[in-house]
């Protein structure tokens, strides 16, 4: 476990070798990403592979045999290696192993880069590679948290924050149910013929709210009177988690390749609705921008 600190500019990010896991983004000083206080939640930003969201029971059958998986996948879990590196990017690197396999029966490389590719934007790479000789089933997520109020908010509360959208349209988000699982019953109306939603806890009632088919596949949340915040790009990303802690000072912006088990699913892994089957010897790759206001 140890950290990598990348610059550019006016901003900066650090990054720890435990999970890859994003643990600050700067820009002038001033830190944007939440802090892991263990009194709402103890992590920052993890790396969501090869699941997103729960399994039934944390169990699954598929082409290779058992998976057992917790919530959110294994990588989150391991010491990542440090493969590349220079002043304003790093890449990490995780390889099957025997206690992969003991839970996710693959062979497979998942690399991390984190770059700073603009004066105050942060891209993450998602890059899979199935090394073995069978199909790989798979779904990667970003996680991470933003300080709210953003710096330089002064006077704002949580609640004077929204997310913006490219253009207007309507939305209902399935809910989580017993056991993580999602369904369409009940949802969540979240937008209505407009380009923004203001945040309220009521909104998260139902715990981690499910964008799909996002305008742009691009969000911003602002505070509505200092106009700090963040903005997400996320072309390659079909959905769009996003969360906020009971009562927490932050918000997760979560771009996601699948999702958790819906409650109409079986428990086969490659038939979960939207997973990647990559075959053997192809590559998988997929980025998202931060770019903080």
């Amino acid at each position: 476990m140890s950290l990598v600190t990348i610059a550019r500019d006016s901003i900066s990010a650090s990054i720890d070798t435990a999970g890859a896991q994003l643990t600050s983004l700067a820009l002038g000083g001033a830190e944007y990403l939440w802090q892991a206080d263990p009194a709402w939640w103890n992590r920052h930003a993890p790396v969501l592979f090869p699941i997103v969201g729960s399994i039934r029971g944390d169990r699954a059958t598929s082409a290779e045999g058992p998976v057992k998986l917790g919530r959110h996948g294994i990588a989150r879990n391991f010491e990542h290696a440090v493969v590349a590196q220079d002043d304003a990017s790093v890449t990490f690197e995780l390889t099957d192993s025997p206690e992969t396999r003991a839970s996710y029966p693959y062979a497979f490389r998942l690399n991390m880069t984190y770059a700073l590719t603009g004066p105050a934007t942060l891209t993450q790479t998602f890059r899979v590679e199935n090394t073995g000789n069978v199909i790989l089933p798979f779904s990667v997520g970003g996680h991470p948290a933003f300080n709210v109020p953003a710096p330089g908010a002064e006077g704002e509360a949580w609640e004077d924050y929204e997310l913006v959208f490219e253009h207007p349209w309507t939305y209902d988000s399935p809910t989580i149910c017993d056991g993580g699982l999602l369904t369409y019953d009940p949802v969540n109306p979240i937008v209505d013929h407009a380009d923004r939603m203001p945040l309220t806890r009521e909104a998260f009632r139902f715990d981690t709210i499910m964008l799909e088919g996002v305008p742009g596949d691009t969000v911003t949340m602002r505070g509505t009177k200092s106009g700090h915040g963040v903005r997400m790009d996320f072309a390659g990303f079909p959905y769009l988690g996003v969360w906020a802690g009971d009562g927490a000072p932050f918000v997760a912006l979560e771009p996601w390749t699948g999702h958790a088990t819906l409650d109409t699913e079986d428990d086969v892994l490659e038939h979960k609705r939207n997973i990647t089957l990559l075959e053997p010897g192809q590559v998988d790759e997929r980025s998202f921008q931060i770019t903080l206001l």
